[in-house]
């Protein structure tokens, strides 16, 4: 295992995570949407319709969970529940126009806040960074 000093990698790792993590909820304040809330409303909008159960195995949490995260962006405006065409007893979650307007509004914020941060890496090392994390990535 290669060390920086004293710091494993896994701790670098998790060190840039962090910073990560306090960027996503930083940019995700002006919408009031937790980084829960947006990882939902991402897949919605990547899978329009779904059943909730649908989506707790997207999002890996539990249909309680599930539940409460669509009920915080419903309330929102940004999706909706609607009747299952094809089971009249069962619900899809879909996004409205409202959460593809936010949802694409959220995305150019977090590209802007990751250009600012990956931007004191070279062109190179970016690619570089890009490529490994490729790799990593499940």
């Amino acid at each position: 295992m290669i060390e920086h000093d004293t710091e494993s990698l896994s701790e670098t790792f998790w060190a840039v995570a962090r910073r990560l993590r306090h960027l996503t909820k930083e940019t995700l304040e002006p919408w009031e949407i937790t980084p829960g809330q947006f990882r939902a409303l991402g897949v919605l909008i990547r899978h329009d319709a779904i059943r909730l159960s649908a989506l707790s195995e997207h999002l890996r949490i539990a249909p309680r969970s599930t539940t409460e995260v669509v009920d915080g962006l419903e309330e929102r405006g940004l999706v909706e529940r609607r009747a299952d065409p094809s089971d009249r007893r069962a619900t899809l979650v879909a996004v409205t126009d409202e959460g593809r307007s936010v949802g694409a509004a959220i995305m150019r914020a977090r590209r802007t806040e990751g250009d600012k941060m990956f931007g004191a890496l070279s062109a190179e090392d970016q690619a570089e960074l890009a490529r490994i994390l490729g790799l990593l990535r499940p």
